[in-house]
């Protein structure tokens, strides 16, 4: 392996930086295959999305039969463990061991619980559709615990998993690692959205089992490679008689700054304004442009396709100096013309402009993403790594997660209201409920704008002190 990644570095570094993005990152410090093992954690976050988000949610409603409050909430329930993220990195940035280890025990303890929440999830998911002679609060009560568990192992994997790659990469790398990762995030969305699609295209019961356990012991063998001989063992630095600073103090200590708070407020105002619409996409191509299912179905991969554009651009205009403020401002403006462009799709019955907004959707979310996360990184502050990423993953997952609800019921409301000719005889019509949606998301960013803005100047003066480079030659894959 030593003389394979020898070979790999020697061949990358003959190759132009202008032709090959990665030629000058790999390093003998962080070899090219040792990153992309380690990187592999986020397919396994990337899977149990596509799962709880995704096919779940459809298979709930539609072959088994389940209501869709009820699944509104079941989905709702890993939401309940985000916040504590921001607890978790700080746990790991101090853990104490005899090991040495600080990041392996959350990202191994995470592996188990997700794991145990997806063996468990198709047998819950049977007992609660009514196909059995059992109570029902036992499926209820098995398939909420199934979904809460998925929620934090995932939730405590990513949040680990970003800290370790971020202790692993030179400081001055660091952004393009972090951007490798949520590449990795969205290919294993993608990926697993198209197996699961097939696997699932004949659906049965037990065909639903085979699939949800085949994931967890996907995600079990898949982390287990990812972190194998990551983190250098350092009993020194994990002993027990080492101070541990408590949670508040570091909390206030990063919240002091005005501008951690404003931070942390962009960060969800944005998110909320981009998550709004989860959940709503295939709906209204379906019911309102008439679209197949097949042709909805893609959706997803249109929108994945769109955030990854978003990663390569990112990284053009950040080698160019732009301030990441500024990159995830573009990202909003992109997101109002984008959520314009689908609600203009339904008087001009266009299915191509409704895709071409889906595609800017993933876009702008992917520029805004990119730009605050690559914020999140600059912000640590004495060995805090683990503190500001969770504090990103908590806001960013919540607000997320909010959005996604929020979406449902305002639609659900203003559906019901104008087919019941409360609006008016001119908004009697199934496409209210969705306009109202997508005009508060662009509310939404509009608000998140007005945030960014004093945060620019402050940007460009830690940048004059820094001079920190992120571009397109250092940009892996």
């Amino acid at each position: 392996m030593k003389r394979l990644n020898s070979l790999l570095i020697d061949a990358l570094t003959n190759i132009s930086s202008r032709y090959f993005p990665i030629a000058d990152f790999v390093s003998h410090d962080l070899p090219l295959t040792r990153l992309l093992r380690l990187s592999l954690f986020q397919v396994s976050v990337g899977m149990a999305i596509v799962l709880i988000y995704g096919t779940l949610n459809r298979v709930m409603i539609v072959e088994l039969n389940v209501i869709a409050s009820l699944v509104a909430v079941m989905v709702s329930l890993p939401l309940l463990f985000a916040p504590l993220r921001v607890l978790v990195g700080f746990r790991s940035d101090h853990y104490r061991s005899y090991l040495g280890w600080k990041r392996v025990p959350f990202l191994w303890f995470g592996t188990l619980i997700q794991f145990g929440g997806l063996a468990i999830m198709p047998f819950a998911l049977i007992l609660l559709s009514g196909d059995t002679h059992g109570p029902m609060w036992v499926g209820q009560l098995g398939a909420a615990l199934a979904f809460l568990l998925t929620g934090i192992g995932l939730h405590t994997t990513q949040t680990s998993g970003l800290a370790l790659a971020t202790d692993l990469s030179a400081e001055e790398k660091r952004p393009r690692v972090v951007a490798l990762l949520y590449v990795m995030l969205l290919l294993g969305m993608m990926i697993s959205a198209l197996c699961f699609g097939a696997l699932l295209e004949n659906f049965s019961q037990l065909r639903l089992i085979k699939v949800v356990q085949g994931a967890a012991l996907l995600t079990m063998l898949i982390n287990i490679f990812a972190l194998w001989k990551q983190e250098a063992r350092n009993p020194a630095n994990t002993a027990k008689h080492l101070p541990r600073p408590k949670f508040l103090d570091a909390w206030q200590v990063f919240s002091r700054e005005n501008r951690a708070k404003r931070y942390l407020i962009m960060v969800g105002l944005g998110t909320l304004a981009f998550s709004m619409q989860d959940i709503l996409l295939e709906p209204y191509g379906g019911q309102i442009l008439n679209l197949s299912v097949s042709a909805t179905t893609m959706l997803t991969a249109i929108l994945a396709a769109g955030t990854l554009c978003a990663c390569v651009v990112a990284a053009h205009l950040l080698h160019r100096k732009t301030d990441p403020h500024r990159l995830a401002a573009a990202g909003i403006l992109i997101g109002v013309f984008a959520f314009s462009c689908v609600i203009f799709a339904a008087p001009l019955h266009s299915a191509l402009l409704f895709r071409f907004g889906t595609a800017l959707i993933g876009f702008g979310g992917g520029l805004f993403a990119v730009g605050t996360l690559i914020e999140a990184m600059s912000m640590d502050k004495g060995g805090q790594t683990g503190l500001s990423l969770g504090a990103w993953g908590a806001v960013q997952a919540t607000a997320a997660g909010t959005g996604v609800v929020l979406g449902g019921v305002i639609r659900d409301i203003f559906s019901g209201l104008a087919e019941s000719g409360l609006l008016g005889p001119a908004m009697d019509s199934a496409v209210i409920g969705y306009s109202v949606v997508y005009h508060l998301e662009i509310a939404l960013l509009f608000a998140t704008l007005i945030v960014i803005g004093p945060m620019v100047n402050s940007r460009n003066e830690i940048n004059e002190e820094k001079n920190v480079k992120f571009g397109l030659a250092e940009f892996p894959g």
